[in-house]
Order: C-alpha cells, then structure tokens, then sequence
C-alpha cells in the first residue's frame, strides 16, 4: 500500500472515481454534507434544498473533533483549508439560528 499523497483523483480498472488520497478527501465529504444539512447546496439524492440544523452542527462538531485530535500534525496548508470551512460552516449555521443578523 501506497501511503504517499496524491496530487489529483484516479481512476481504477472500471473507471470508478477514486479521491486523491491527502487529507482534504477526509474532511470534504464531511464539509459537503454539512452544507447540504445547512441548506445552502441542494442534495444530490433528491435535488431539493433541505434544511437538519441538529444534523448540521453534529457534522460542525465532528470536524471541530478532527481539528482537536489532529492539532499540531497538519500541514499548514491542511490546517488552514480545516479552519477556513469551519468558520465559513459556523457562520453559516448562526445565520440559520438566527443567532447573528449580516
């Protein structure tokens, strides 16, 4: 098994989509949903907006976990795209609690 990065996603024997193999391939996904959850991207099962907000803060406080548990073994750049979709996700979600007015 190859544990080095990869720089872009591959494709196996059937051609099936397979994520490059770093660190934002854990988190996007997670990140994705949270935006589905939150009501800002349509999901993809239905093409509909859909809004959990208590499905929405789990998966916040599931990357929120990550960021903890991985303190001080990302790379800087790793680190920077973790807080940066955290921020946004958390402004997103206090927007949608009402919680503060823009």
């Amino acid at each position: 098994m190859n544990d080095k990065p990869k720089n872009g996603p591959e494709f196996n024997d059937s051609q099936e989509f397979m994520p490059p193999l770093d660190f934002s391939s854990i988190v996007f996904p997670i990140y994705t949903q949270a935006l589905i959850k939150l009501g800002l991207l349509e999901d993809p099962r239905t093409n509909q907006l859909e809004t959990n907000l208590e499905y929405a803060k789990r998966l916040i406080d599931i990357l929120d976990l990550l960021r903890d548990r991985t303190k001080g073994n990302l790379e800087a750049e790793e680190e920077n795209f973790l807080e940066a979709i955290l921020s946004q996700l958390k402004l997103n979600y206090l927007k949608k609690i009402d919680a503060i007015k823009l």
